[in-house]
């Protein structure tokens, strides 16, 4: 699986020597210590250009607005979005988008090497994330968080999981001490954060110094359907935004991992719910050095029954097209010749 390194203003190495074409494969590594450039098919790091038909842009621009409307994303949506999907999250969700070679591929970079580590699993859900996590590390040292009590009540039944810390709590707001994990783990979470920056802040202050944040999480699509679908569901973020969010926080050497599930060839038309592992490191002791305001959304708000349901249904109906998406590339990856893009 092609690896390409981007090391500030060093040159462009293709680590396993597969050439450009391999770039949109999953297993593309990025390392943002400096802007890089794709656009319109040509690839631009100092002097050197790269014909490329297909790549996608990593500059560190500016991004779209996380406050965007979305119709799953705030708290109490996703709330009773997952009061519901937790009955068939492991069976309907897990093969199509997040399987268990996706996970293990996905929490290589988080450098679970030590069995004593103390891993906090944000957003951690059903436990399938964590299934992964207590594979480095003993049960015992790793806390699953998570604001829903349906998808945590999958977890307890899990007997790998049995000794982990279970608790309900907010990714915008841990309540873990500062300085208190060796490694802070959230997969499939940040879709549903009102603010990712806040969420990515918080993943900082929680980690003593030298820990590692991984955040797994979907990348916008370039299809202009997807897109539209994408964008009325929930938060897609590009590539770019995450790094953005990681830099802004604090966190150094900061890296991006592109994942994705068989079907996928490297082509992000649709966009992807398990796209890619983005990593940081926690320089320094303490809080993170940025500065935020108020929450975006207060949970404790009233709200509209009629705007929630409105809100709600809408939201529906769009997720309903990214459990058709995989079914769909599915069979074209059995029609289409293999080496051509889906």
């Amino acid at each position: 699986m092609a690896s390409l390194m981007l090391n500030g203003a060093q040159n462009l190495n293709l680590i396993s020597g597969i050439a450009p074409p391999g770039l949109g494969s999953t297993g593309l590594t990025l390392n943002f210590k400096d802007k890089c450039f794709f656009k319109k098919g040509v690839l631009s790091h100092n002097k050197l250009r790269v014909r490329k038909n297909m790549t996608p842009t990593c500059s560190i621009s500016a991004s779209r607005p996380s406050s965007q409307p979305r119709f799953i994303q705030h708290k109490k949506e996703a709330f009773w979005f997952y009061r519901f999907l937790s009955i068939v999250y492991d069976h309907i969700i897990n093969p199509g988008h997040w399987t268990e070679d996706m996970r293990d591929e996905a929490l290589e970079p988080a450098d679970l090497y030590d069995r004593k580590m103390r891993v906090v699993d944000v957003g951690g859900g059903t436990g399938f994330t964590t299934l992964g996590i207590v594979k480095h590390v003993d049960a015992k040292n790793v806390t699953i968080l998570d604001q829903s009590p349906h998808q945590l009540a999958k977890a307890k039944q899990k007997e790998p999981l049995k000794e982990c810390k279970i608790i309900e709590g907010d990714a915008e707001d841990l309540p873990f001490p500062t300085d208190y994990a060796d490694r802070y783990v959230s997969a499939g979470s940040i879709e549903y954060w009102p603010d990712p920056q806040r969420g990515i802040k918080e993943a900082y202050r929680v980690l003593k110094i030298g820990g590692k944040a991984c955040v797994i999480g979907p990348v916008h699509p370039t299809f202009w359907l997807s897109q539209f679908f994408a964008d009325v569901w929930m938060l897609f973020p590009k590539e770019e935004e995450y790094i953005e969010w990681f830099k802004k926080a604090g966190f150094k050497d900061v890296k991006l991992k592109r994942i994705g599930p068989k079907w996928y060839r490297g082509v992000r038309r649709h966009g992807l719910i398990m796209g890619c592992s983005v990593t940081g490191v926690k320089p320094l002791s303490g809080d993170s050095p940025l500065k935020l305001g108020p929450k975006v959304e207060d949970v404790k708000k009233a709200v509209n029954p009629f705007v929630f349901l409105y809100r709600f249904i809408l939201g529906v109906i769009a997720s309903t097209y990214y459990v058709l998406v995989p079914v769909y590339m599915w069979i074209k990856d059995k029609i289409v010749p293999k080496g051509m893009p889906i």
